[in-house]
């Protein structure tokens, strides 16, 4: 009878620790906020599971005095959050889409992408200077970004400013405009702010004409590449833009494909590994596959076009500068 006890008692104690979810985040403010909001999500839909949040800091945290850009790392905040779901110190990690490799590693996947919030770049100025706009800002004004998509599509359309790289995390960045006089204005996706609360300190929005996001904005810094989408009438129109670091040159190109989403329709979880574990309610794998194909498509026309040829000299220009 003991020994049946005593398994009955393991076999409790491995449900208990089986009801305790790792999840890793990197220590940043805005990580943290992103990373709660996550589990709290989590647990709505698991009440029986626990949570426990494991806090890291990234190569991107700790090289703060080097352009993103210029760092030569691929993976700057996710590295160090990838080695500990291989090494099992968690079992998943919750991550900007934007800071993600284009390549996963091996074995990793996607498992769910939430609801996008606002996908649009933000400027917040100095408090001289609240009131005021890109175009009204006074000449040789310098913008901080850590982004060179941000950097060259704004130096194209304003060319009487000046743009800096500005490393750290937001509140590093909004405490250096503040309270040191090297910048007028700082650019930060929107939807990081709105995360902190700090909806007050924005000052404009841009909006796709004057700058488009990453694909997943909300960000991705080290390549002056950027989309907008827009759904219209069963039709989704992707338009992609490749710049060069000045904003001298760049080409800009938009394709539409028919989506068909039939009502009350829903997907459960795919065999694809591209797909693998992501539940897209209301969307079928056809309409998935077509936004997809979308993308490729578009991203051969601008190859075809002479796209490579940009990004090769911005590429050179980052790495002499």
């Amino acid at each position: 009878m003991s020994g049946n006890g005593d398994a009955a008692a393991k076999a409790e104690e491995d449900s208990s620790k089986m009801r305790v979810i790792r999840v890793g985040t990197r220590k940043s403010q805005l990580a943290r906020i992103q990373t709660d909001t996550v589990v709290a999500m989590l647990k709505a839909l698991y009440p029986g599971l626990q949570f426990e949040i494991v806090a890291m800091s990234t190569i991107g945290d700790k090289i703060l005095d080097t352009a993103l850009s210029k760092i030569g790392e691929k993976s700057l905040f996710t590295k160090e959050l990838e080695h500990a779901l291989e090494r099992n110190e968690v079992d998943l990690v919750v991550h900007s889409l934007k800071d993600l490799p284009t390549v996963l590693p091996p074995g990793f996947t996607i498992g769910a992408i939430c609801k996008r919030e606002s996908p649009y770049d933000a400027v917040v100025f100095h408090p001289k200077f609240v009131g005021k706009t890109l175009e009204t800002l006074p000449e040789k004004s310098v913008v901080g970004t850590s982004s060179l998509r941000r950097a060259a599509q704004l130096q194209r359309k304003y060319r009487h400013l000046e743009f800096k790289s500005i490393r750290g995390n937001l509140n590093t960045r909004l405490r250096k405009l503040d309270e040191q006089q090297e910048f007028s204005a700082i650019i930060l996706a929107v939807a990081g702010l709105q995360r902190l609360g700090w909806q007050n300190r924005v000052g404009q929005i841009l909006h796709p004409e004057e700058c488009m996001y990453a694909v997943g904005q909300e960000g991705g810094c080290s390549v002056p590449v950027a989309v907008h989408t827009t759904m219209k009438d069963g039709q989704l129109y992707l338009t992609g833009g490749v710049w060069s670091l000045d904003g001298s040159d760049s080409m800009q190109e938009t394709m539409q494909a028919a989506i068909h989403i039939p009502v009350q329709h829903e997907d459960g979880p795919e065999d694809d590994p591209q797909l693998v574990g992501i539940t897209a309610r209301n969307i079928p794998r056809g309409a998935q596959l077509a936004a997809e194909n979308l993308g490729i498509s578009l991203a051969n026309l601008l190859l075809s076009k002479g796209a490579k040829n940009i990004l090769d000299v911005a590429r050179q220009l980052n790495d002499a500068h």
